[in-house]
């Protein structure tokens, strides 16, 4: 848009923990508007994850160790392409924090579909329990983005 940036959507607060962060992952689960499917899939796999989680009597909080893996899936630099004289240029630059969030669930939603457990709920408690012991293929894909910007650190003087 030339003239104004475009008014910043804010989502509603879950029903269940009363978080947006949870909202809009599981609007980023979704598909084709089935947003009751894509609840009951996150609260299963958090439901998964306590269960599995928890040793002799000792309760652990889903909620916490998925904000834990979320926060190991998000990244703190990236590459862009910067276009100088006829060559292109992978320029590292930090990440602003809500696309920080974005990548970090589109990550975690894109990796834990590709595991070979049986059900969604099986496969996102999978990938939740792994990624907050900080392995798994999202943070794989983090630490891939930051040895990039790493490698690439020479060329950070044609920031934009």
């Amino acid at each position: 848009m030339r003239k104004s940036k475009p008014k910043k959507r804010y989502v509603l607060p879950d029903p269940k923990f009363g978080d947006t962060l949870v909202t809009k992952f599981v609007n980023s689960l979704m598909y084709d508007g089935k947003k009751s499917i894509a609840y009951s899939i996150f609260y299963g796999a958090l439901e998964v994850v306590e269960q599995k989680l928890s040793k002799g009597g000792e309760a652990v909080s889903g909620l916490e160790v998925w904000r834990k893996a979320l926060n190991n899936v998000m990244p703190s630099v990236e590459v862009r392409s910067r276009r100088v004289g006829g060559a292109t240029f992978q320029v590292p630059t930090e990440v602003r924090p809500d696309r920080k969030t974005s990548l970090g669930i589109k990550w975690m939603i894109d990796y834990a579909r590709r595991r070979s457990e049986k059900s969604m709920t099986e496969k996102l408690a999978g990938e939740i329990i792994s990624a907050s012991k900080g392995e798994g293929a999202a943070v794989k894909k983090k630490d891939d983005t930051h040895r990039m910007a790493e490698a690439n650190k020479a060329f950070s003087h044609f920031k934009f």
